[in-house]
């Protein structure tokens, strides 16, 4: 059995990897939150026996194996590294870091240490995408030539905070979602992308700046372009996502969401076809990867690796945005 600690007394922890460590045979242990009557307060809602209120606490707690991390994001790169360093496994939320350069210290540290580092992308789990990957693997749709992610959604109240009033802490829409944008493409294309070109908008909900919208297109290895649409402050929107190639089209619905739903049709000069989809529990899915690879079988199912690659994607729309110009990619790894 893998002992967790949490990093973080977060949201996320709450209502989805909580019950996906319990569901796959882990077990949490321990809790950090820097506020001690939130964290004992935490703990106590969530049946976990200990609550602490400093990162050593974590990393010197000899009965925990594993840690996820889900602070604000400027803190991930330190908490990693000290948990690499004290011989933890590291289950980190996107992004990583803030900059390249921190997130690839991150993944030699681990590497370093012997440890497994995943980067908590929960997309790559869902049926939906998993189906339209293995799609174009067998050759349904050809050769693929372009693909359109509509992840536009509204953030709710309880979720909006450091993300939109922050800029130090990487809030904005685009560290928030188009990472996530760029490593279902990245999964479900089996390629990775090389430059973007994109425009931000400040629709009213973002604090100081930051940016609640974002539209651009990437430019992948191969030649696939793949238009993104991302935003905070659209009530009423689907999200969907397409893959379309020389023979046939992808088209998924209600599938950029931490819920296992959503509906893939393949189009083609047959018709109409809707695929069969293995529909689970995402993070359960995740977590049950990062277990297998701690145990020495497997890998999780996104890697530090992975967690560069749409870092530096992010980054590099954000710096389309700011100056007007095409971005080159480059992960360095």
């Amino acid at each position: 059995m893998t002992r967790w600690g949490l990093i973080g007394a977060s949201t996320i922890a709450r209502e989805w990897v909580i019950g996906a460590i319990r569901a796959t045979g882990g077990e949490v242990v321990s809790v950090m939150s820097t506020n001690a009557e939130r964290g004992r307060d935490y703990a106590q809602a969530n049946g976990i026996a200990k609550s602490v209120t400093s990162l050593e606490d974590i990393t010197g707690d000899a009965g925990i194996d594993a840690v996820y991390i889900s602070t604000t994001n400027e803190l991930h790169v330190e908490q990693a590294i000290a948990a690499a360093k004290a011989g933890k496994h590291v289950l980190c939320e996107k992004p990583l870091a803030l900059t390249i350069s921190d997130a690839r210290a991150m993944v030699h540290e681990a590497k370093d240490a012997g440890v497994v580092l995943a980067t908590n992308h929960h997309l790559r789990n869902a049926g939906s995408h998993r189906a339209m990957r293995d799609a174009i693997a067998v050759g349904r749709i050809g050769k693929p030539l372009a693909a359109r992610v509509f992840h536009a959604v509204y953030l709710p109240p309880h979720l909006q905070g450091w993300r939109l009033d922050k800029p130090q802490a990487g809030g904005g829409v685009i560290l928030d979602i188009t990472v996530h944008d760029a490593d279902t493409l990245r999964f479900v294309l089996n390629d990775d992308p090389v430059e973007a070109v994109a425009f931000s908008q400040a629709g009213g909900m973002g604090q100081a700046g930051l940016e609640d919208a974002v539209m651009g297109v990437l430019r992948f290895r191969s030649g696939v372009i793949a238009q993104f649409h991302d935003a905070f402050t659209t009530k009423f929107a689907e999200t969907g996502f397409e893959v379309h190639g020389t023979e046939g089209s992808l088209i998924a619905r209600n599938v950029m969401t931490q819920k296992p739903v959503g509906s893939v049709v393949l189009r083609n000069a047959e018709g109409e076809h809707e695929l069969d989809l293995d529909q689970r529990n995402l993070y359960e899915a995740g977590l049950q990867a990062f277990h297998d690879a701690v145990a020495g079988k497997g890998r999780p199912s996104a890697t530090g690796e992975d967690g560069v690659w749409s870092l530096a994607t992010g980054l590099a729309v954000v710096k389309s945005a700011a100056t007007g110009k095409a971005v080159a990619i480059e992960a360095g790894l």
